[in-house]
């Protein structure tokens, strides 16, 4: 049985919140030697909502020239603006970069039409393979199933889709309304323990902050479900269960995650793009001690 642990990787930032490219470089060798399946370059726990266009073709450029070749890249392209994210899209196909990810327009909470229309205009429009993202708590509306159907059916070059909700009956609907008549479609799980349950319904696997930081302990789980190693899959089970202790530490996850990495040895700024603020005292000890229960420190 396949799985795959992907990394959405966050963005090393300078202090002035632009793109600190060697400390990046940094990371993804982290990721790759650590055996993750792929890399989500500026999905949400990259960023992306807080970088000019420019930051981002700067990644991509990056991404194009450092990562390409050595694993699976998915690109984030997602703008509210419709043209923006084909623009984008369309330059990193051109690097080479052919698997895009696009959130959902947020703000207002759109009809399934409306958002049907969104994707309809960038699928369209480009020739890059589409992971939609479904981020609800985030956009305040859902991407249903059926509309998930409807897009696979009018665009082959929608391929797939990372779908962040806590109700992993949500994804399991998706995999029931899709993968019958599209068995390549991918469908991705937004949160790290859900990896067994999503592979084992017929899913691709998962999109895991977690993988940032013990990315050798994401592979090993995956040895396990491609092994059948049921003994293995839950001691990892149980460990990823107290990893997602770390999503608590504050909100949102990022500056956790980056601080993490930091304390663990990793050489990279643990700045955040504003609004976001570094932990606090009480929340580094959390974090510390969290750590030391998942023998990191």
């Amino acid at each position: 049985m396949k799985a795959q642990y992907l990394t959405p990787v966050v963005t090393v930032l300078k202090e002035d919140g632009t793109p600190d490219l060697e400390g990046n470089k940094r990371v993804y060798d982290h990721l790759i030697k650590g055996g993750v399946s792929g890399l989500v370059i500026m999905g949400s726990t990259g960023e992306f909502f807080s970088m000019t266009m420019e930051d981002q073709k700067q990644l991509i450029d990056l991404a194009a020239d450092y990562v390409k070749g050595r694993t699976r890249i998915f690109i984030g392209v997602s703008r509210m603006i419709a043209r923006e994210a084909i623009e984008l899209a369309n330059y990193a196909y051109q690097k080479g970069l052919h698997e895009v990810m696009v959130v959902s327009p947020y703000y207002f909470k759109f009809t399934q039409e409306g958002l049907e229309s969104f994707f309809d205009l960038i699928a369209s429009n480009t020739p890059a393979d589409i992971f939609l993202y479904n981020f609800p708590e985030r956009t305040v509306h859902d991407i249903s199933p059926e509309l998930v159907l409807r897009l696979a059916r009018k665009h082959k070059n929608i391929r797939g889709i990372k779908d962040t909700v806590t109700e992993m009956s949500h994804t399991s609907a998706i995999i029931r309304t899709v993968m019958p008549e599209f068995p390549d479609f991918e469908v991705f799980s937004g949160y790290d323990d859900d990896l067994v349950h999503n592979v084992m319904s017929g899913g691709a696997g998962v999109v895991g902050g977690l993988s940032n930081l013990i990315p050798e302990k994401c592979a090993e789980w995956v040895k396990t479900i491609e092994n059948n190693d049921v003994a293995g899959m839950a001691k990892m089970q149980k460990y990823i269960n107290r990893a997602m202790a770390l999503y608590d530490v504050a909100s949102p996850f990022i500056p956790t995650v980056k601080r993490a990495m930091r304390i663990a040895g990793l050489d990279i700024s643990d700045a955040c793009s504003a609004p976001m603020l570094p932990l606090n005292e009480v929340q580094e000890r959390h974090l510390c001690a969290v750590m030391k229960s998942l023998d990191l420190l």
